[in-house]
């Protein structure tokens, strides 16, 4: 236990060097919409399964935190560990021109469950809530001067939830998760000359928001047996809206470029002003979803999502964001549970598509998204109490068009996760 215990701390720490090696997670300009890119209440192995997480209670012999339906917690009967790091490797192009990839990687996950009795459990933990990372150029004229806008943004927000879900009959299970969501967001704009660069003064403006409030999301699971072996469940999760706190500041610095094109240190601050406190109010969303499942062999299912972001507001602002609304489809396929002769027959193999039509419009033209997804669960060596497994999953993605001058945006999001299952906080009674 002490052996797992510190490669869990190992891949913590590595994990949180990651995240601060990076200074964005994220590298898409429809991440300057909104709150940023969601990243989605999903650990690997629904991710793999492309987000599929309504229907999905206990898919196989290890004990699964799926935090995106809280319902889902009851099934809990192990203290189970979630710890994981993800990696965005994306590529951007215009017009017929591709820009350089990029990539980014950062701590993802790490997440609890903890039985409570037979019928219920907590789950408490922090997982990533949205990304902000872009940045992009525009040219012009000033007099005779040829100049360049620059705009770019950084930041995201995280979530730390505590959750608890339980049984109230054979079939039916609710929960909830009380969550904070925190970050900084901070967006620039800059003027900057061409030719005189290392003699004319640039000008920056920097929009800094800091951003918290509270969410609280609701959900249900009815299970229904089909066979001895086999179940339809059914499963919903929803949010009413919440509204969040917003700080902001903004700062105008001007600054000169060296013979290299280097930035050198800010020579003064022109403006400095602290805006006042306001509220963000957050979409009504609903997700909805069904799974059937043979017990410890294969399951599949759907879910259906639909989030109200025209009723986003940052203060007195409408943004103009679109509802959006998405549908995914997944499954995951285990050979043999039981199997001692292969391994591969112990593994888990999942995959999943989606469509998500976001809710950004740019000139009158929707942006969507399509992926496809898939991984593997990988077990590892056990003890009479303790069970392991390392979840990977990838998923290969498009959003946008280079239809109508717009960006297209091809991606491929990696997802590493190390799962422990294991019998903590029981006495130790001696005859």
């Amino acid at each position: 236990m002490i052996k797992v215990l510190n490669t869990i701390f190992f891949l913590f720490l590595l994990g949180f060097n990651l995240s601060a090696s990076a200074q964005v997670t994220s590298s898409s300009p429809y991440s300057q919409f909104g709150l940023g890119d969601l990243s989605g209440s999903l650990l690997p192995q629904n991710r793999a399964m492309g987000g599929l997480s309504m229907g999905i209670r206990k898919p196989g012999l290890y004990d699964n935190i799926n935090l995106a339906n809280p319902a889902s917690y009851s099934t809990l009967q192990l203290t189970t560990f979630d710890v994981g790091a993800s990696m965005d490797i994306r590529k951007l192009s215009k017009a017929g021109i591709t820009g350089k990839t990029q990539l980014n990687s950062t701590l993802s996950h790490i997440t609890f469950g903890v039985p409570v009795n037979k019928f219920s459990a907590v789950s408490f933990g922090l997982v990533p809530y949205s990304d902000l990372g872009y940045r992009f150029m525009n040219s012009g004229l000033v007099d005779t001067s040829k100049v360049n806008y620059v705009y770019g943004g950084e930041g995201g927000m995280s979530k730390a939830y505590l959750g608890y879900g339980f049984r109230i009959s054979k079939n039916l299970s609710l929960g909830f998760n009380l969550a904070y969501l925190f970050g900084s967001l901070k967006q620039t704009r800059a003027f900057e000359f061409v030719n005189e660069a290392s003699t004319a003064f640039n000008s920056r403006t920097q929009y800094n928001n800091s951003v918290g409030g509270l969410s609280y999301d609701y959900a249900f699971q009815y299970t229904a047996e089909i066979s001895s072996k086999s179940k339809f469940i059914l499963g919903y999760s929803g949010n009413s809206g919440n509204s969040l706190n917003s700080r902001s500041s903004i700062v105008t610095t001007r600054y000169r470029k060296d013979v290299l094109g280097d930035e050198l240190a800010a020579a003064d601050s022109t403006f400095f002003a602290e805006g006042a406190k306001i509220k963000i109010q957050m979409p009504l969303s609903h997700t909805a979803g069904f799974a059937f499942e043979k017990t410890n062999a294969w399951l599949f299912g759907a879910d259906f999502t639909y989030s109200r972001w025209s009723d986003y507001r940052e203060g007195n602002t409408n943004p103009g964001l679109n509802d959006s609304y998405g549908v995914i489809v997944g499954g995951q396929f285990i050979p043999d549970v039981n199997a001692i002769s292969s391994y591969f027959k112990l593994m888990d193999y999942r995959l999943g598509i989606k469509y998500d039509k976001t809710f950004v419009k740019i000139g009158g033209n929707d942006i969507n998204q399509y992926a496809l997804n898939f991984g593997f669960g990988f077990p590892l060596p056990r003890n009479r109490s303790s069970f392991y497994k390392i979840n990977l999953s990838a998923e290969v993605g498009q959003r946008g068009t280079e239809k109508n001058n717009l960006v297209r945006d091809r991606y491929v999001n990696i997802h590493l996760g190390f799962t422990l299952n294991d019998k903590w906080f029981l006495k130790t009674y001696i005859d």
